[in-house]
């Protein structure tokens, strides 16, 4: 085999783009501070950053948004389908009756100076053992060896962001291997407070002020309805407000935007009716995470 096949035509730094940057991104001013100093890390050697937290919380949004208010090209890969070691990497196909190796863009955008590498849902691959060849790239040697490939050094700069969601309601997920989580900062991300979910519900949706309460008040009573145990996210909430935004009733917006069964559908339609729940996180001021908010510091 070793002498039928051939080496694959590298990936092109052309397939790593800048991100648009959101302008209607919010974060708390302590992950803001965070997410600073991870770039001034970065540009003494390349780190690693495991971002974990509620679904539907922010988590991917906030790796894109460090990517576009720093100008760094993005390259995300779905662990979830890793099933064996060097998956990432690239793969053996036939082609014109040869077989050649066929690099994918992982090795490209471990070789970028700067880019930021998005490895998402990293506590979900088919097989734990496909992450095997990700410790030496995210360890003090920042670099792996293939023998199709040769030695692989990771470039100047590159930040490996992580995301996951961790715990008994997600299925298919396994814990993170402690020797992997050493290996990163860790940043923790939980809903927006009320008054900054309203606004990026408003800018981003288009809906008006009535509206928009109307939604909060109506996730509220979701989150805090203990027998219910509802995991309303921010990105359902974008959900409803689009549909709300287009003519549709709350109701059908909360019908059509929850995932769940009919049971479960009637009797949150029932608790929103007889409920004025309310949840408020703790009080932490949240600023855009943007590049003009940057060149203010």
């Amino acid at each position: 085999m070793k002498g039928d096949f051939k080496l694959k035509e590298k990936a092109t730094a052309s397939d790593l783009i800048i991100p648009r940057e959101d302008p209607y991104y919010y974060s708390s001013k302590e992950t803001i501070s965070v997410i600073d100093k991870i770039y001034r890390i970065s540009q003494r050697h390349p780190v690693n950053v495991l971002v974990a937290g509620r679904q539907g919380c922010g988590k991917s949004s906030l790796v894109k948004q460090y990517a576009a208010v720093y100008d760094k090209p993005l390259a995300t890969f779905q662990v979830g389908i890793l099933s064996e070691p060097g998956q990432l990497f690239g793969e053996y196909a036939l082609e014109d009756g040869e077989t050649k190796y066929k690099q994918f863009l992982f090795p490209q955008a471990l070789q970028t100076p700067g880019c930021v590498i998005h490895l998402e849902e990293i506590n979900r691959p088919e097989n734990p053992k496909a992450l095997n060849m990700l410790f030496s790239l995210l360890s003090d040697d920042r670099q792996v060896w293939m023998d199709e490939l040769g030695t692989l050094n990771v470039a100047d700069g590159v930040v490996f962001f992580a995301t996951l969601n961790e715990g008994e309601d997600f299925i298919g997920t396994e814990l993170l291997d402690p020797a992997l989580r050493d290996r990163f900062y860790i940043l923790l991300m939980d809903y927006l407070p009320n008054e900054v979910e309203r606004e990026v519900l408003i800018k981003k949706t288009g809906i008006s002020d009535e509206d928009a309460d109307q939604i909060i008040e109506s996730i509220n009573t979701l989150r805090s309805n203990s027998e219910l145990s509802m995991e309303v996210s921010t990105r359902t909430a974008l959900m409803i407000g689009e549909m709300m935004a287009v003519g549709a009733s709350l109701r059908e917006a909360i019908v059509t935007s929850l995932q769940t069964d009919n049971e479960t559908l009637e009797s949150i339609l029932l608790s929103l009716h007889i409920e004025k729940g309310y949840k408020e996180m703790g009080k932490s001021e949240y600023l855009l995470l943007t590049k003009e908010m940057l060149l203010q510091k």
